[in-house]
Order: C-alpha cells, then structure tokens, then sequence
C-alpha cells in the first residue's frame, strides 16, 4: 500500500471516528412501557413467532453521522457480555431485554395514519427492539393482498428515527402502494452477526433483519415477496451485503456513500477503530483481519459481487470531501466528510468486481459533496425511479433522465494513486 494512501487512511480514520456521535437515546416505551404515542390505544400485539434462522455473515462500516445530525456526544460504552441483561435491558443498547420464546411483536404503537411502531423482542440480538413501518393507503392487517416492501436502512450512530427525521421520505411515499420498513440496526451494529471471538450469538443484527423482521411482516402486516433495500453510510453497508449474500431476496439495491469493499489496503483499520470509538471489542465484530480472514471475506460485499445480478443496483459518493452545492455558504469543513472519498474508493473497488460479472450498475460519483444527509436523500431522490421500477409500482425513468456515471480522478490523487 503506497505511505501516502496508507496515511490518508489512518488519518481519516483517526478524525472521523474521534468526534462526537449522534446520541442514540432510548426511545419513550423503553423508559416508559405504558405511555402511548399518536392515536388512542397503541394495541400490545402477539403476532406470530418467529424461530431464529442461522445466518453467520457480517458487515461493518463508517460513522454514519452527519454534523446536521449530532445532538450531543455519546460516551462510549464497555463491551457487553452477550450474556449479560436477561429479564432486564438489553447488553447492546438502550432497549429492554428480549422476553422469552421466538421472535415476535410485543406492542404496536401508531404515530399518525400511516406511521407505526413495533416493538419486537428478538433472541438474535437479545433486545426488544423498535421498527418502524410506513403503511399505503387502504392498507390492513386483514387484507386479503400483499404489498411490496421496501427497506430503508440507517447510518452508524444513529437509529431506526433518522430516515422520518431528517428527510420527507412519508410525504414522499404517501401515494407509493409499499409497505416501506425503517429497522432499528444499532449504533455500530453493522448490519452483522457478530463473530464474538468464535462464540457467535447476539447480537446477530442480520438474522434479525433478514429473518425475523421480514418474516413477522410477512406473516402479521400483509409484506409481500417483492423487495427492495438502500441504506446510507454503515446502512449502505447493509444493503449491499444484504442483496448480495441473500440472493433472490430483493430486486434493487441502493448504497448511498458506503464501505462497499472491507478488505482493501487501510480499511480494516478504519472498520475497528469505528468499532472501537463506539465502546466496543474492535474484534468482537468479524474477528481478527488475518487470523480471521475467512470471516472477513465472507462478509465483503465486493467478494459476492457475482450474486448481485439480475437486481438494479444504485451506487453514489462524494469523492473529494469538499463542501459542494448542497451545503450552506460558509458551513465548516469536517474531517467526517472525508468518508466520501473513502467510501467512493472502495467503491470503484465493487463497481471493477460488478462489471467484471457483467453487472451494469448505476454509479453516481459526483465530486464534490459532504458526508451528510442532503446529499444522501438527493441521491436516494435520483434512485427512487428504479425502485418503483424493481418493485413493480412504475417504469423506470428513461436513459436522458436516468443519472448517469460521474466519476472523479481526483479520488485517486487524494489517496495516493498515480
């Protein structure tokens, strides 16, 4: 690896991960059970049990904050034991504890019309956890049809709140005939089955994503077989490794400024010392880059880049760090943008690896840009004919309104390349 990518990295690595995260507060039912949010009479739901599949691929990822959305710093945490929390609150976050038994809802809460909240108390990551669900219009749980799905993933240190609070993703969506599901992943969950130094157990964020929250929709809230999945940041991360290491499950992708290669030069340092700005065993997520480099592999999205055919495939990035169109005259530069360039360097990285395979995604590198929200919901905004598209719901925009290929060389002088 050449000294001046290997520095940039290190450098990036050290900046980004040492300031302030969005503080990740517990939502109101995990202090207060009996309080009860929107409508009159948040219903405490038994839907059917979900048995824990086996799943053993993780991801990891970049802080997903943005300096739009910190609200106050987060002290890191000491690493829990998996064990830890029975009956009580939960070891990896602030939520109860799961109950005993299978997967399943525990309560309902409606915010408005088309928002609700689940509580699921999930074994595979021992917590009782929130998600949250925009329904369509003349939807029910007694329906005698299905709706398509489509997932939206969060950020690092954020939470299952950050895609209804920082864009208008329900005025959006509200004549989109989808169920659009918004989950809870942790604030340095990645979207991952933790390794735990060969133990495994909780938290297994993805058999919670893949497993038992699509299952629990699809048996209790009419979601239907036709999916599609994007996510920003650490959540770009989970989409790509999702859609790639479940074949078949969903039909669009979209990775709006993600980690998309784990293993190239300088990236497992910058993965575990995210990890460990949050409190935790920098290994505890996929081992130990060379003693474990099978784990590794098996959860590089780029690695599984031949799976990802037949689906359409979104991919976007910053590529300088620079402040670009979208940001106030005169904001402030922060080291946190450098995830730009990191993450369109990997990128190149899985788009090489996709076109290897015959794989035509669509890549947007636009230069300048911020690691930040305007830009991610932009870019989900340029995605969003395709998924319509993959979920059934409406053609695709033609090719002149179709984003097109923007890529940047200027990447490469920035981290070292000739």
């Amino acid at each position: 690896m050449r000294p001046a990518r290997r520095g940039l990295l290190a450098l990036a690595t050290a900046l980004v991960v040492g300031f302030p995260s969005t503080a990740h507060a517990a939502p109101a039912w995990a202090s207060a059970p009996g309080d009860r949010s929107g409508e009159a009479g948040a219903a405490v739901e038994t839907a059917p049990e979900v048995k824990p599949a086996g799943g053993n691929a993780l991801i990891a990822r970049p802080g997903g904050r943005t300096a739009s959305a910190v609200r106050q710093a987060a002290k890191p945490q000491p690493s829990p034991s998996p064990s830890a929390g029975k009956g009580g609150k939960s070891p990896w976050g602030p939520w109860p504890a799961a109950r005993p038994g299978a997967a399943r809802v525990v309560k309902e809460i409606w915010l408005g019309p088309r928002m609700l909240d689940l509580q699921i108390s999930s074994p595979s990551v021992n917590a009782t956890l929130p998600v949250r669900v925009l329904v369509p219009k003349g939807w029910s749980k007694g329906a005698r049809r299905t709706w398509p799905v489509l997932y939206l993933l969060h950020g690092g240190a954020d939470d299952y709140t950050s895609w209804t609070r920082m864009t208008d993703i329900a005025s959006m969506t509200e004549n989109m005939d989808a169920i659009i599901v918004m989950p809870e992943a942790g604030r340095a969950g990645n979207y991952s089955n933790w390794y735990n130094k060969g133990k495994r157990g909780a938290p297994a964020w993805e058999t919670f994503h893949t497993s038992e929250v699509r299952r629990l929709l699809e048996t209790g809230y009419r979601a239907g077989s036709r999916r599609a999945v994007a996510g920003l940041s650490m959540g770009a991360y989970g989409a790509m490794k999702y859609a790639a290491l479940h074949r078949g499950m969903f039909r669009f992708v979209g990775a709006y400024s993600g980690i998309m290669s784990t293993r190239l030069p300088g990236i497992p340092e910058l993965i575990m010392n995210a990890q460990a700005s949050e409190g935790q065993d920098p290994q505890a997520l996929w081992g130990d880059p060379l003693r474990n480099r099978d784990v590794w592999k098996a959860n590089d999205p780029a690695a599984h880049a031949r799976n990802l055919r037949g689906m359409g495939i979104y991919i976007s990035s910053g590529t300088t760090s620079r402040l670009g169109e979208l940001d106030p005259p005169g904001a402030p530069w922060s080291p946190a943008h450098l995830g730009e360039p990191i993450s369109a360097y990997t990128a190149r990285d899985l788009i090489a690896k996709l076109r290897f395979h015959g794989v035509k995604p669509v890549v947007h590198l636009y230069k300048d840009g911020t690691h930040s929200w305007p830009y991610w919901e932009r870019e989900f905004r340029n995605s969003f004919p395709m998924i319509l598209s993959a979920l059934g719901l409406k053609a695709a925009q033609d090719d002149d309104s179709a984003p097109r290929e923007q890529e940047n060389e200027n990447v490469w002088n920035l981290l070292g390349g000739t």
